[in-house]
């Protein structure tokens, strides 16, 4: 991907043109021929998209080249509800999941038909292993560690 600034408007080009400024098959020129016309290449700097946002293209006149300042996100919500709905992000994967084995609970209390070992076993570490992602979650001092933190997936 090249780029060139118009008197303070920079054009991304996925594909450079086939003619430009009297040039045919400009699109096939080197590097630095296309750096003689003002065409750079763009570089895109790796960022967690959860907690940072890419800002305005600008040149980086020190290493010759189009890129993006990367930007902290700001949240409005507080430390706590971010938490909070962390965390019942979190309670609805678990409750989905242990779902998959309720009728063996309603089942048991309806007529007292035994529930598999197996499957008290899969609920028991299920709960467990909420348990523990919730505390983890409560343990973040930071709404960019809060907002970064990887549910499971079931």
């Amino acid at each position: 991907m090249k780029a060139k600034d118009f008197n303070g408007t920079i054009k991304v080009y996925s594909n450079l043109p086939k003619s430009y400024g009297g040039v045919i098959n400009f699109h096939l020129l080197s590097d630095s021929d296309l750096e003689g016309y003002g065409f750079y290449n763009v570089v895109k700097p790796s960022y967690n998209s959860a907690t940072q946002e890419l800002g305005n293209i600008y040149f980086d006149s020190d290493n010759s080249q189009f890129t993006y300042p990367v930007n902290n996100k700001t949240f409005s919500d507080s430390l706590a509800t971010l938490k909070s709905n962390k965390i019942n992000q979190l309670k609805d994967i678990y409750n989905e999941k242990l779902s998959e084995t309720d009728w063996y609970i309603i089942r048991n209390q309806e007529n007292g038909t035994a529930i598999p070992s197996e499957v008290t076993t899969q609920r028991s570490n299920l709960r467990t292993d909420c348990a523990n992602h919730e505390t983890a979650i409560n343990a973040k001092t930071t709404k960019a560690d809060v907002v970064s933190y990887s549910l499971p997936i079931l």
